[in-house]
């Protein structure tokens, strides 16, 4: 990849998202008051954050069931509202817990 596809690249990012925000601008003059789009606007951020983070969760570890091991891990911990540096940690550890296993095991 050379530096002027890069640059096309970005710049073709910058135009979706400034013409999705300038277009939700420009159209949208009142409150939203559905409940679903709220909702939907509200948790959009979250999925996409997700989306982009969950694959280097998994293929950031030298074993892909340590990766998905910290990963079980957190959501276990998230769903009972554990704080973020208990997760963090809770899955770093186990990561660190399998992959130790796993190569003494070897």
């Amino acid at each position: 990849m050379n530096l002027t596809s890069m640059l096309i690249g970005c710049a073709i990012m910058f135009g979706v998202t400034y013409v999705t925000k300038a277009v939700g601008l420009l159209l949208v003059k009142k409150p939203i008051r559905s409940r679903f789009i709220r909702s939907f606007l509200y948790y959009l951020p979250y999925s996409v954050l997700a989306v982009m983070v969950f694959p280097g969760v998994l293929f950031s570890t030298g074993w892909i069931w340590s990766g998905i091991a910290g990963t079980a891990v957190a959501l276990v911990l998230a769903y009972f509202r554990r704080g973020l540096l208990v997760v963090s940690v809770a899955a770093i550890a186990t990561v660190f817990l399998f992959e130790l296993i796993y190569f003494l095991a070897v």
